[in-house]
């Protein structure tokens, strides 16, 4: 007979199957699931939106519904994980939509956006190419390639490229912002329960109250807007300079995907990276990441927050994640709730990427930290210095153009980091990186636990 409770050590039993519980708790359960995942999924879009690339609210939560569905299908209905919207790709949605030289000089936003897009694609198949490489010569072998001293310096700089974004949108009502950044950092240090698992949610809802209260938020747009109607697709297109903006973001997307696996198995008391493997998530991440960009939605990840209510309810069965899941689906159905989210004032949004924006690359040093990566290794030393200076002196530039034919290609800071990094591990001599000696340092790269 199939286990369905065990003892957590802490007097308290762990539900593997929720139906025991019965259909009503199960419907709480799930809609705690999306409460968990809403503030993080949206909020990209948002920001997003705020470099001039029109992502759709409606479109990112029907491919976050649908993408965790499909993770699900692809992990045997085994993995209680939920997929949102990606922290990670930040960076390269606001480098898109820089873009000025060759054909990207004509350019409006909407039509980067699909260029953007057709990039999420690619970096999305670039997961089904390590799940292969997982599943033929194991998970070690390959992860020699992409160690802490490349993954952290590349998270580190994401969050450093978006700062000057952050400060803009912040600057635009400091005092709002404010609130935003003082309600994160209480809820975050401070807050116990499911407070501490929704700060960011919870910083955008007290941070609009008060907007509310002074009249700083404008519904124009929320009443004309419909109750039910279509999400707004957006067909993906590829250009290789694009490509190269996103692709190499999966680097670090993928360290965040293996670190939320190994979090979510010691929360559960499960081995997901054995059964079903990390190639089954990793395809299911891919897939879905690929299906969100090529309509319309922007790269998923496995959420640290719904681990977090999975730790802190107990209830482990991947149901109430499907539910959750479907829920968001659902509302992806509504105009009105996507022009509603869209009045959060700009200087809200400002206040909680100044966290968010610091919590990635704080994330990035902990990586580094975790993994007892040895600085005082002249190769250590050197992989990061140069990948530092590529990914934000280049940045700083604008990248580097060149001709190919008729075509010109950008290659963005962070694209040329991520190049610099993967070579000179490979070419300089000491790789003492071993993937899978701890969990914890496995968990490390986790940009949805705040």
């Amino acid at each position: 007979m199939k286990e369905k409770k065990q003892k957590t050590g802490l007097g308290n039993e762990a539900v593997y199957d929720a139906r025991e519980l019965g259909i009503p708790r199960m419907l709480v359960l799930g809609l705690q699931h999306l409460f968990a995942m809403f503030g993080a999924t949206v909020l990209v879009p948002i920001l997003v939106s705020g470099y001039g690339l029109p992502l759709s609210i409606q479109t990112t939560l029907l491919f976050a519904g649908l993408g965790t569905l499909l993770f699900h299908l692809c992990t045997k209905l085994k993995v209680p994980a939920f997929l949102g919207s990606s922290f990670a790709y930040l960076g390269g949605f606001e480098a898109v939509a820089n873009l000025d030289a060759g054909k990207y000089a004509s350019m409006s936003g909407d039509e980067k956006l699909a260029y953007a897009l057709g990039g999420v694609v690619v970096a999305g198949l670039l997961y089904l190419v390590l799940a292969l490489l997982f599943k033929l010569v194991g998970a070690k072998k390959v992860m020699r390639y992409f160690p802490p001293i490349v993954t952290g310096p590349m998270i580190i700089m994401i969050g450093l490229n978006l700062a000057g974004s952050a400060i803009g949108n912040a600057s635009t009502n400091w005092a709002l912002a404010l609130v935003a950044i003082a309600v994160i950092i209480v809820a975050n240090i401070w807050g116990k329960g499911m407070i501490k698992i929704i700060p960011i949610l919870l910083g955008v809802v007290v941070s609009y109250i008060v907007a509310l209260i002074f009249g700083q938020v404008d519904f124009t747009a929320t009443n004309a807007a419909s109750w039910i109607g279509l999400q707004k697709f957006v067909i993906a297109k590829f250009d290789i300079t694009s490509i190269l903006v996103m692709a190499p973001i999966a680097i670090a997307a993928m360290m965040e995907h293996i670190g939320d696996i190994s979090a979510i198995s010691s929360t559960t008391n499960r081995n997901f990276i054995e059964d079903p493997g990390l190639h089954r998530t990793l395809l299911g991440d891919g897939l879905a990441t690929s299906l969100a960009g090529m309509f319309g939605g922007p790269a998923n990840t496995t959420y640290g927050e719904n681990t977090g209510v999975l730790a802190l309810s107990k209830v482990y069965d991947p149901r109430v994640v499907r539910l959750a899941a479907i829920y968001a689906v659902i509302l992806s159905f509504s105009p009105k709730f996507d022009a509603l989210v869209n009045s959060i004032p700009a200087s809200i949004v400002g206040g909680v990427s100044f966290i968010l924006y610091g919590m990635i690359s704080a994330v990035g040093v902990r990586n580094i930290v975790e993994n007892k990566v040895d600085l005082t290794k002249s190769r250590n030393l050197i992989i990061a210095a140069v990948m530092f200076v590529c990914g934000l002196g280049f940045s700083a530039v604008g990248g580097i153009t060149f001709h190919v034919g008729n075509a010109d290609i950008t290659l963005t800071g962070l694209a040329i980091a991520a190049v610099a990094g993967v070579l000179l591990n490979g070419i300089l001599p000491g790789n003492d990186y071993v993937f899978g000696t701890s969990a914890e340092a496995d968990s490390s790269a986790n940009l949805g636990s705040y």
